[in-house]
């Protein structure tokens, strides 16, 4: 099975393209960093991938803010090259944007 479930940043997008066959595209670059369990020792994980998104699923990722967070869900392919490998989001769900700080509540005290 090849299936790729990634918590991950959105750090770079590319103008939309189309495919030859009329499809949206866009080229994107996911940064990901965590601590996961080694051979049960803590290791710090933290790498940058390229990512396409093809067809609706461009709908959703078209307009996120860089720096926005989620999961992103789909499979891996090799680069036209050859070289590394290519995420190809299928789905992805944003994370919620943080909530704004409050105004701090202004003093009532006398100068």
């Amino acid at each position: 099975m090849n299936r790729l479930v990634l918590q991950a940043t959105l750090v770079q997008r590319q103008a939309m393209r189309y495919t030859p066959a009329g499809l949206p595209a866009l080229d994107l670059s996911l940064a990901h960093s965590s601590t996961v369990s080694e051979d049960g020792q803590p290791r710090q994980v933290s790498f940058e991938m390229r990512a396409v998104a093809i067809g609706g699923v461009t709908r959703s990722l078209q307009p996120l803010p860089l720096g926005s967070t989620g999961r992103f869900g789909g499979f891996l392919t090799s680069q036209r090259n050859g070289r590394g490998l290519l995420f190809h989001i299928t789905e992805v769900e944003v994370d919620p944007a943080p909530a704004a700080p409050a105004d701090p509540a202004p003093s009532s005290g006398s100068n």
